[in-house]
């Protein structure tokens, strides 16, 4: 059976057996410096109707540049929708003013409770915010520069069109043109949307 959300036919037996040996006999040293999943909504900027939720894997190249990988979702089959660089104020304060206007910020994201390191199953809540917190703290001086390369929440079952470049949420009024009931409405329809009303009312007043 095809699978409907990529174009072209189901892996074969093949193809995963082989998919398994390449796990356990090379080493893919970038992905393995993947440090931590962040889970979030983008904006379209040629669209600011339109917002994904994206999950973002991400690594450090330095103490100040940043690198994700973006997926539709958390699961093994999920599909890579674009990147994501982050880079800190030193670096950010260096770039030409037509270059800044690629970047968003990400405090009102933090702030807000819209972006989150999801719990792995398991771990204690109590334990696994202290290391979410610490994390934000991290990421909230950060900008951002992301680009989607797949347009999945339009239906696309393959990359189609040139690359978009896309938003984190900077205030309320970005949210509303998304859903007529802002936040509220969005989550409600968010695969981590509990995590997400959770994590606003434990940062209130951060």
């Amino acid at each position: 059976m095809a699978n409907e959300r990529a174009a072209g036919d189901e892996l074969t037996t093949k193809s995963r057996v082989l998919e398994t040996a390449a796990g356990i006999i090379q080493d893919f040293r970038p992905v393995k410096s993947i440090c931590a999943h962040l889970n979030a909504f983008h904006v379209y900027a040629s669209d600011p109707t339109r917002a994904i939720e994206t999950n973002h894997y991400c690594s450090h190249i330095t103490e100040d540049i940043r690198q994700c990988l973006l997926y539709d979702s958390p699961t093994p089959n999920a599909r890579l929708i674009g990147i994501e660089y982050m880079i800190t104020p030193k670096i950010y304060n260096t770039l030409p003013q037509p270059e800044r206007e690629l970047w968003h910020s990400h405090v009102f994201e933090v702030k807000s409770g819209m972006l989150i390191m999801p719990t792995p199953n398991g771990v204690p809540q109590s334990v696994w915010q202290m290391a979410e917190n610490s994390e934000m703290k991290d990421i909230i001086p950060l900008y951002g520069k992301a680009y989607h390369l797949w347009q999945v929440d339009r239906g696309d079952n393959v990359p189609l069109g040139p690359p978009q470049l896309v938003s984190s949420f900077t205030n309320d009024d970005m949210l509303e043109k998304v859903h007529p009931e802002g936040k509220k409405g969005l989550l409600t329809t968010a695969i981590k949307g509990l995590e997400w009303i959770m994590s606003k009312k434990k940062r209130r007043g951060g």
